[in-house]
């Protein structure tokens, strides 16, 4: 199973998010985890690319207006994916990712 973790900035921008964004979020990181735990392509669906000028982070959409943006950290666990989310929300948090 991947391991995680999410920035104070990414639980900020989450509890500001309302509660059905929250829930399509969910759902996405859902879907996130069965692809990264299945160890194949993201579903193209969840449109997973690199934050232009950004190196390293990669964002993930999960609504029409919704992204989070991430990036891969040191394994926690032998042979397990980690993920750090850095933010979430609009396309705007793209701008700070």
């Amino acid at each position: 199973m991947p391991t995680y973790e999410r920035l104070v900035r990414f639980r900020r921008d989450f509890a500001s998010l309302t509660p059905r964004q929250q829930a399509a979020f969910i759902v996405a990181a859902s879907q996130f985890v069965d692809d990264l735990r299945a160890g194949k392509s993201f579903r193209k669906a969840l449109r997973v690319k690199g934050v232009q000028g950004a190196r390293g982070i990669f964002e993930m959409t999960w609504a029409h207006d919704g992204r989070a943006t991430f990036q891969y950290g040191e394994p926690v666990r032998d042979n397990e994916v980690h993920i750090i989310w850095r933010r979430v929300g609009t396309h705007a948090v793209l701008n700070e990712p």
